[in-house]
């Protein structure tokens, strides 16, 4: 495996950054995960765009988007694969031990590894902590992911691929992962940008591409959607089976099979589907 560090190509043995850095020693830093399919990548401008705001939430410099794009066309040159996981890391660099930035400047880093298509359906479990859509981080996509770490833990501890976080009014949130869209009345139906939620890449496009309509989400609708689904980079559309205790009979549904054709049918013919 080969990787791009700070500038240039290394071999995955030499491919290191400081002790010191502030992505490793409290978090400081912005992370996009791009899908890479035959050599080419999925969504990679809205990817950047969204990966220069999450930066701007933490006071980071913009990072720049030609270098960006050299280092991922490095990356996937040499690292050929059918299906592939980019992620681009950017954190605030080396910096003293603490919370204070150091005035290095910030380090990039691009990485690929092999993955492989998931499931058309899944089981999801809900946890029992909440998102704070108020807090310093909502909608940033940062490297500060423990919450998470622990979250997607007992996910898989009680057979499931992921976990559902509410927000600290109640309401459904996200994953630790992903995004999630609800049926109900045979309506079509996400939680807001305001319930603290990311905004994925994968849910806007969905979203655009199917009519789905934002609505504020009490966390006791996945009792009783008649279809769930989640969005992200890696899932796509995936149908959710279980949720909890609870058995969705038949899913995928046929609002999210029809939101799984479309999202494959359009992808396939724009890889770099432009904001509207």
């Amino acid at each position: 495996m080969r990787i791009w560090v700070n500038g240039g190509i290394r071999d995955a043995g030499n491919a290191v950054v400081s002790v010191f850095d502030h992505g490793l020693t409290v978090g400081d830093g912005v992370f996009e995960t791009v899908k890479a399919t035959g050599g080419g990548l999925f969504a990679l401008t809205r990817h950047l765009d969204r990966l220069t705001r999450s930066a701007r939430g933490l006071g980071l410099p913009d990072p720049d988007h030609d270098e960006l794009r050299r280092a991922c066309g490095a990356v996937l040159e040499a690292n050929p694969m059918p299906l592939g996981r980019l992620r681009i890391t950017y954190t605030g660099g080396p910096a003293p031990l603490g919370s204070d930035r150091g005035g290095k400047g910030p380090s990039l880093v691009v990485a690929l590894t092999a993955t492989t298509r998931r499931p058309d359906s899944t089981a999801v479990i809900t946890v029992p902590w909440a998102r704070n859509e108020r807090g310093a981080l909502a909608g940033l996509k940062t490297t500060s992911y423990a919450e998470n770490v622990v979250a997607l833990a007992r996910a898989r501890e009680r057979g499931a691929s992921e976990s559902i976080f509410a927000n600290t009014l109640g309401q459904l949130c996200e994953g630790t992962g992903s995004n999630v869209f609800v049926v109900v009345g045979g309506q079509l139906l996400t939680p807001p940008l305001a319930s603290g939620c990311l905004a994925g890449v994968t849910r806007a496009l969905t979203a655009e591409w199917t009519g789905a309509q934002e609505a504020d989400l009490p966390m006791d609708v996945l009792e009783r959607a008649e279809e769930v689904f989640l969005t992200s980079t890696t899932r796509d559309v995936q149908a959710v089976h279980r949720v909890d205790g609870r058995e969705l009979a038949g899913a995928p549904g046929p609002l999210t099979a029809k939101a799984m054709r479309i999202f494959q049918e359009r992808a396939a013919a724009d890889p770099d589907p432009l904001p509207g």
